[in-house]
């Protein structure tokens, strides 16, 4: 059991960095931007809020990639390797255009939610922006899946860390105006983000085009890079039930965003204080996730039950683990962790209560993550994608709602219907994946999931 957890967590590792890298991205973004007012941090919130359901299910269009490729290369099969990268490439690239064009053109919608006035004004040219960078983001994840796949995850995690100090930079020079650049304050902070995504996948592309690493999956491109109606249906037997399952949990908390900014921009700028620090710690997660899920699909692919089982059982005792360590940190911290963003004290105060929140639900958030990754490693998703539904949308949002407006508890009533939604969740999947480990396993000839 240690050494299955070593092994996930030498192919988590290079993820997680990766992950917090593009994580790092947004809190930087969202201090450099808080620093000019809270007005700026809210406006930021808001179109990260109304963004994110459309972009995780384009994520979890990519993730299609990394699991298809991952089962071929547990068959060793670099034929049906470079020909799912192809295919989900392809795939991937219109999922980007669609949502890309959705978000560009339906950035009026902000004046329709209820929101404080100012905070749309200075909303919507960050939201076309940042609705255009949508593309070169999803290809670069498109490429960074396909890397994870053969685990070679160490390629993605180099330019995700080259970003950073890039986009820091030209934060600095367009946000505030310096060295003789345009002040351009939160707009230009959406320049800054579509400029580094547009490096990030320029550079992954030529080492993935270039590099003898991968060269002998485009050695065979003339046979194998061609499109064909039974290589997009797997690839989206596996992306839109992921998509679904990652866009109702973001959509969750992106609804429950949206539905506190109508109490004021005070409580949306302290909701997305404790959701930046909340997601960060939940990259960890997503990364052990990954590699769980890409270890479980190899080990399917060679019908290795008894390794999928073990595998699922250190993964998910990796992540309990994790989630104690960032619930003792949110409390220990939450007094401190606040002021990184704003100074307002009111603003302060609140984000330091919802951290408490923030820390109850690690657990719970920690474990899901994985519960879902394991089971999409195995190929199930149709029922998982129902259970995640009924845990957001049937018990999560609604006993926030209740809780918030008819009991009056206001911005921590609608965290505590996330903790209900993600508790549920975990208790969902986890009993899932055990009992069809132990399901399969107990059959000589295994089964086709």
């Amino acid at each position: 059991m240690k050494n299955e957890a070593s092994q996930t967590l030498r192919l988590a590792f290079p993820i997680i960095i990766g992950e917090l890298a593009q994580m790092a991205l947004h809190l930087i973004d969202s201090a450099m931007v808080g620093a000019i007012s809270y007005k700026h941090l809210a406006a930021a919130a808001l179109v990260i809020n109304a963004m994110n359901i459309p972009f995780v299910i384009g994520i979890g269009m990519t993730i299609s990639v990394s699991q298809m490729v991952s089962l071929a290369n547990g068959k060793q099969d670099a034929q049906q390797v470079s020909h799912y990268l192809f295919n989900g490439f392809v795939l991937c690239t219109l999922t980007a255009l669609a949502i890309s064009f959705t978000l560009v053109f339906g950035k009026d919608l902000l004046y329709h939610l209820g929101q404080d006035p100012e905070v749309v004004t200075l909303a919507i040219p960050f939201m076309q922006l940042m609705g255009i960078s949508i593309i070169p983001m999803l290809l670069f994840m498109t490429l960074k899946q396909f890397a994870d796949g053969l685990e070679s995850t160490r390629t993605a995690m180099i330019f995700s860390l080259a970003g950073m100090p890039l986009n820091i930079l030209l934060n600095w020079l367009l946000i505030y105006g310096n060295w003789g650049f345009p002040r351009l304050e939160l707009l230009g902070a959406g320049w800054a983000t579509l400029i580094t995504r547009t490096c990030m996948f320029l550079a992954l592309a030529y080492v993935v085009l270039s590099h003898k690493t991968f060269a002998k999956y485009i050695a065979v491109r003339r046979k194998q890079w061609k499109l064909k109606s039974h290589t997009m249906g797997e690839l989206l037997h596996i992306g839109v039930p992921s998509s679904l399952q990652i866009g109702m949990e973001a959509g969750a908390f992106a609804v429950s965003g949206i539905i506190i900014g109508t109490l004021g921009a005070v409580s949306q700028a302290a909701h997305q204080i404790a959701l930046s620090c909340a997601s960060f710690t939940f990259m960890v997660s997503m990364g052990l996730a990954q590699a769980g899920s890409i270890r479980v699909s190899n080990a399917l692919g060679r019908s290795d039950w008894q390794k999928i089982i073990v595998i699922g059982k250190s993964t998910l005792i990796t992540a309990l683990i994790y989630g104690i360590l960032c619930a003792t940190m949110f409390v220990a911290l939450r007094q401190v962790l606040p002021f990184a963003f704003n100074k307002e004290p009111q603003v302060v105060s609140l984000a330091a209560l919802l951290l408490l929140f923030a820390a109850i639900f690690q657990i719970s958030d920690s474990t899901q993550a994985i519960g879902a990754g394991l089971l999409r490693g195995i190929k199930d998703v149709k029922t998982p994608t129902f259970l995640i539904g009924i845990a957001y949308w049937v018990i999560g949002i609604p006993v926030g709602y209740l809780l918030a407006f008819h009991f009056g508890m206001g911005a921590p009533g609608m965290w505590l219907g996330l903790i209900a939604g993600l508790t549920v969740a975990s208790g969902f999947l986890i009993t899932r994946f055990l009992k069809m480990g132990k399901r399969n396993a107990a059959v000589p000839s295994p089964s086709r999931i």
